[in-house]
């Protein structure tokens, strides 16, 4: 009776050491198809998962799992595809319209130099009024398709955010005196320095200056902290917490906006910020507007993949 008792507690840990060696082989299986999965999603490769278990239940959930990541990755491709003919058609599209319209705001002038009546004048000055917002507009299309495409990037370099935002304000001191509007700056005694585009920064910062001159009722308040994070604010009462969810879409304008806005201004200034690798939001309390930008220091400025 003896020998059989200690025959089945053998037994049973025999299985028990057995149960254990498969389940540190899944848990071996499992981590490895964590981590490969992973890697295909930050990587554009077509190495499939491949594990080195022979369990034909965990292979079978590896090669499910390929499936899916070819099926992603032909999503992703189009995705891509579409997205770089879209941003070509922009770029053609705003190229093309140049071209006449600097041709019509040419013969303009010579118009404009000639006599004519008063009803004329009226209708000219109407004509180039609308003229010189598609212009703008134009234009301002025109530098979305080029800062959001990858021809056109500086690479990263050390620069103080202090000053770049010191020399940003500088460069918008006649459009704030015009609106009466005397912008409150706090900064950091402490240079905060990062490795970003200095062009890219610039741009940033001045289309979020030029978006408080849009909706701020009089106001704007710039803060940078020393942790890299940066603060636009201003009372905006013609805007509300919808549409302020909504300004960083593309071609997204707020009615209320001036008629030459073409919603790309805070689109741009999210690209260029995540590009940066940094972070942009915006939040809407108490009739205030708050665009907040972070820059980690580990934010380092990346080129985009080449088209």
């Amino acid at each position: 009776m003896e020998f059989w008792l200690w025959s089945l507690i053998a037994i049973l840990l025999i299985i028990i050491v057995l149960l254990i060696i498969k389940i540190c082989l899944m848990k071996k299986s499992a981590r490895e198809i964590s981590e490969s999965f992973l890697d295909r999603l930050t990587e554009d490769t077509n190495t499939l998962i491949d594990i080195s278990s022979r369990d034909r239940h965990m292979r079978k959930l590896a090669q499910e799992i390929n499936i899916q990541l070819n099926k992603l990755k032909e999503e992703r491709h189009r995705f891509q595809q579409g997205d770089r003919e879209l941003k070509d058609a922009v770029t053609n599209i705003s190229h093309d319209l140049r071209t006449p319209l600097t041709a019509v705001c040419g013969y303009l002038d010579l118009l404009e130099r000639e006599e004519t009546s008063e009803d004329a004048g009226r209708y000219l000055a109407v004509i180039r009024s609308r003229t010189e917002i598609l212009r703008q507009l134009t234009e301002e299309l025109f530098r979305y398709s080029v800062f959001t495409s990858a021809a056109d990037k500086a690479p990263g370099e050390p620069v103080i955010l202090n000053r770049l935002l010191e020399d940003s304000i500088s460069a918008f001191y006649a459009a704030l005196k015009q609106r009466d509007i005397t912008p409150r700056i706090t900064l950091p005694e402490e240079k905060i320095r990062r490795t970003l585009s200095r062009s890219a920064c610039s741009r940033l910062f001045g289309n979020l200056i030029s978006n408080a001159l849009k909706y701020s009722d009089g106001d704007l308040e710039i803060t940078l902290k020393d942790t890299g994070e940066i603060i636009f604010s201003n009372h905006a009462s013609r805007l509300d917490r919808i549409q302020v969810e909504r300004l960083f879409d593309r071609f997204y304008t707020v009615e209320t906006a001036s008629s030459r806005s073409n919603g790309l201004g805070l689109s741009i200034a999210r690209a260029l910020t995540e590009q940066m690798g940094g972070a942009i939001s915006a939040g809407y309390e108490d009739g205030i507007l708050r665009i907040c930008i972070l820059f980690p220091e580990t934010a380092v400025y990346t080129l985009p993949p080449e088209n």
